[in-house]
């Protein structure tokens, strides 16, 4: 499989057992109820506008995946900035370029919708996925984020 196979394309709503899937063989862990979630928004609210991406291979079975929130006024933030907040590739797939290639498909699709900046959150400690962000062209924002344990 090289990146010349894989095809990128909006998600749709009966993609929903692939990305659980691969979500599960990433973080060893299920959590259908995060999609079911994400779905939903995605899916059935009036205000969806279609931000998700899917990659298949040249069978058409989907092997990663790219979700993101384009933001309409939340936090006093304009339409010009998106967040991607989750993304998966079938660790059979990883190390192929698909990753990559979904982000770039994905600026790709939200600069057409006249967003300018995209926001993602990595743990502190996973040097993997910050070392993935960084080859992405992703950099330390200015914005800080706080926490506070309850």
């Amino acid at each position: 499989m090289n990146e010349s196979t894989i095809k990128i394309r909006l998600m749709k709503a009966d993609d929903f057992d692939a990305v659980v899937g691969i979500d599960e063989k990433v973080l060893k862990t299920s959590r259908p109820e995060y999609y079911e979630m994400k779905f939903e928004k995605l899916f059935k609210s009036q205000d969806y506008l279609p931000t998700s991406l899917v990659a298949e291979d040249a069978v058409g079975t989907v092997v990663g995946f790219v979700m993101g929130v384009l933001y309409v006024g939340e936090y006093g933030i304009f339409k010009e900035e998106a967040s991607l907040d989750t993304i998966g590739v079938d660790p059979g797939c990883q190390h192929k370029g698909i990753g990559e290639q979904l982000i770039n498909e994905f600026m790709d699709h939200l600069r057409k919708l006249g967003v300018r900046k995209v926001n993602t959150l990595v743990d502190w400690n996973d040097s993997k996925l910050i070392q993935f962000f960084s080859a992405n062209h992703f950099n330390p924002s200015k914005t800080i984020n706080l926490e506070r344990s309850i």
